[in-house]
C-alpha cells in the first residue's frame, strides 16, 4: 500500500506551487503582459494557471508584499500603479542613499568595493546573454544596491531594496522600450571607473545625472507628467 504523504511534505509541495505561480506572475508583469492597474482576479488566474483560488491568493500576497501588486478595499488586487509624485519621491530617496554610498568609497571595506565591481560584471554578463526584462532589471538594480552597501549599513541597504521594489515595474518598462542595455552597461562602467580612480566627486555627479535621467525615463515610459 502506498504511503500517505506527511503534512510537512504536503505543505512543502503547496509552498513550491505558490512560489511557482508567483514567479510566473512576476514574469508576466516584467514582460509587460500585465500593465499597471490591471486587475488580478483570483478565479480567472486560477483557471488560466490550473491551480486553486487559495494558491493564487497566496501568490498575490507575495506580490503585494514585494510592491508589485496593490490590494485595495472594494477593488481587490491589481498591478501597482505609480503617480508622478511617487516616482519623484522614490528617485529622490535613491539619490540620497546611493550618492552617500559613493562618497564612502575611499573608506569602504574592500569587500564592498569588490561587490560593486562584481555587480557591474554580472550586469554586463546578463546583458550579453539576451536575458529577460526581469533579469536585466534585477541585475541593474543590484549595482545600485551595491553603491548603498558602501556605507556599511545593512539598514540602509534594506531601505534601498524596499524603495527599488516600488519602481521595478517602471524600470522594466524603460528597459523594454530602450533596448539599450549595452549603453547602460557602458554608463555604469564609466561610473565605477571614476570610483576606482578615486574621483569621488565626479562619480557622485555622474550618479546624480544617471538617477535624474532614470526618473525622466520612467515618467515617459509610464506616460506620466513631471511632478508639480
Amino acid at each position: 500500500m502506498a504511503s500517505v504523504p506527511s503534512y510537512e511534505t504536503l505543505k512543502l509541495e503547496h509552498s513550491s506551487t505558490v512560489d511557482r505561480v508567483a514567479e510566473e506572475l512576476r514574469r508576466a508583469l516584467f514582460d509587460g503582459e500585465l500593465e499597471a492597474g490591471t486587475p488580478l482576479r483570483e478565479v480567472a488566474l486560477g483557471d488560466a494557471m490550473g491551480v486553486s483560488r487559495s494558491t493564487i491568493r497566496e501568490a498575490l500576497a507575495i506580490l503585494v508584499a514585494e510592491g508589485l501588486a496593490t490590494r485595495e478595499p472594494n477593488r481587490g488586487v491589481h498591478v501597482t500603479e505609480l503617480d508622478p509624485d511617487s516616482v519623484h519621491d522614490v528617485c529622490t530617496a535613491r539619490a540620497v542613499l546611493e550618492t552617500a554610498g559613493a562618497r564612502c568609497w575611499p573608506q569602504a571595506a574592500e569587500a564592498d568595493r569588490e561587490a560593486v565591481r562584481t555587480a557591474l560584471e554580472d550586469f554586463a554578463a546578463v546583458t550579453d546573454s539576451g536575458a529577460s526584462p526581469a533579469e536585466l532589471t534585477a541585475a541593474h538594480l543590484a549595482i545600485h544596491r551595491s553603491f548603498v552597501a558602501l556605507t556599511g549599513s545593512p539598514r540602509l541597504v534594506a531601505l534601498a531594496t524596499s524603495l527599488t521594489a516600488e519602481i521595478r515595474l517602471a524600470l522594466a518598462k524603460v528597459d523594454r522600450i530602450r533596448r539599450n542595455a549595452g549603453a547602460q552597461v557602458h554608463s555604469h562602467r564609466a561610473l565605477v571607473e571614476r570610483l576606482d580612480a578615486d574621483d569621488v566627486d565626479g562619480a557622485v555627479g555622474e550618479l546624480a545625472r544617471h538617477l535624474e535621467d532614470a526618473e525622466a525615463s520612467m515618467l515617459a515610459a509610464l506616460r506620466l507628467p513631471p511632478p508639480d
